[in-house]
């Protein structure tokens, strides 16, 4: 990656955002609640973990900014849309996403994991139209079949949880790593999400026209001799998405 990653973290956006997968053990693993947003608005239909805006209360006099204002909202987005809950003091922050630009609303946002609490779901009907508990790997399956629409953000990280066998092995691999950055861009037909790491995310668009290298399904790894330098992407031009990670 060129440039410096503080000064790409702190490039301008619309506002911030929190979000929490939260996780359970069920009978045939780890599952992770899915929200299902309505046909209109922000995420229109998509399926989404609970979340939203970091507002001046969460800030709570201080930076509206920091994890903890962070850590407030998605308590409070978290009770809103779905019922429970959460103590702020048991998220575990793993990752902290910048769209690209030109996203229709540019949210730098922190995603959190927790174990469910106790309580029972209760809906809010003007932001979730439906939620399931479903483990990360039928997520990618149904997605890959055209039955869901997620968000890369989304789909990335339920891909990070398909290999975990319970839900004190997810939460205690996402704690033990850094809060991992995952700053964005369209690649130049927008087929693709590319982040920092990627060798093409600072150069023009074309400069590696045709060179995508291999294509690989979720958790294959490249072939060494197709393999670019330096990839971290997700392409989106057909279905299912290719995550490549050279890393």
């Amino acid at each position: 990656m060129t440039g410096d990653l503080d000064a790409l973290v702190a490039d301008t956006v619309d506002g911030f955002a929190a979000t929490v997968v939260l996780l359970r053990d069920g009978e045939l693993g780890v599952e992770v609640l899915l929200a299902e947003r309505p046909h209109r608005g922000s995420f229109a239909d998509a399926w989404v973990f609970p979340g939203g805006a970091v507002d001046r209360a969460d800030a709570a006099g201080g930076a509206i900014d920091d994890e903890a204002a962070a850590r407030r909202a998605a308590v409070r987005e978290t009770r809103e849309e779905v019922g429970l809950e959460l103590d702020a003091d048991e998220l575990v922050p793993f990752s902290h996403w910048t769209p690209p630009p030109g996203s229709p609303k540019r949210l730098r946002t922190w995603f959190f994991a927790a174990r469910v609490p106790d309580g029972e779901l209760v809906l809010a009907p003007d932001e979730v139209v439906a939620v399931q508990w479903i483990r990360p790997v039928d997520v990618l399956a149904r997605h890959a079949e055209g039955r869901i629409r997620l968000w890369p953000p989304t789909w990335v990280t339920v891909h990070g949880l398909s290999h975990a066998a319970s839900v004190d092995e997810a939460l205690a691999e996402l704690a033990s790593g850094e809060i991992r950055p995952y700053v964005s861009r369209y690649n130049k037909d927008r087929t693709a999400v590319i982040w920092q790491e990627d060798d093409e995310f600072a150069a023009d668009a074309d400069a590696d026209a045709g060179r995508e290298g291999a294509r690989v399904s979720s958790g294959d790894a490249p072939d060494a001799s197709d393999a670019p330098r330096n990839r971290h992407r997700l392409t989106m031009d057909r279905l299912p998405w290719v995550y490549l990670n050279t890393f």
